[in-house]
């Protein structure tokens, strides 16, 4: 089971990932929304903004996230972990219930095209 520090790093391996892609994903990540991930197996939420193309972690709680993010992903952490090193693809996890993505309709349309 991945532990909190492990998916804090994934968090920011991700913003960095975002950060070099190239124009299209940065782009389409270039948007300003508060974003919260639950990772369900530790029972933590990391909260904070995609500003930018860039994923800012500001807090880490116990529970459920407490606001209602604009973008709110949960999934297990050994999940998160897989997500961000390319071993698990995205829409298959979705797909399959792994992985829990809630947003507005016109985000999704954005996240699509990142993810």
């Amino acid at each position: 089971m991945a532990t909190i520090q492990e998916c804090r790093d994934a968090l920011d391996r991700l913003s960095d990932n975002l950060a070099r892609a190239d124009d299209g994903v940065r782009g389409a990540a270039a948007f300003d929304r508060s974003l919260s991930c639950h990772v369900t197996d530790l029972d933590q939420t990391f909260s904070g903004r995609l500003d930018g193309g860039r994923i800012r972690v500001d807090a880490v709680a116990p529970g459920p996230p407490r606001a209602k993010a604009e973008i709110r992903l949960a999934m297990a952490g050994d999940d998160l972990l897989a997500l961000v090193a390319g071993e698990l693809k995205f829409a298959k996890a979705w797909a399959s219930g792994r992985v829990r993505l809630e947003a507005g309709f016109r985000d999704l349309l954005r996240l699509k095209s990142m993810l």
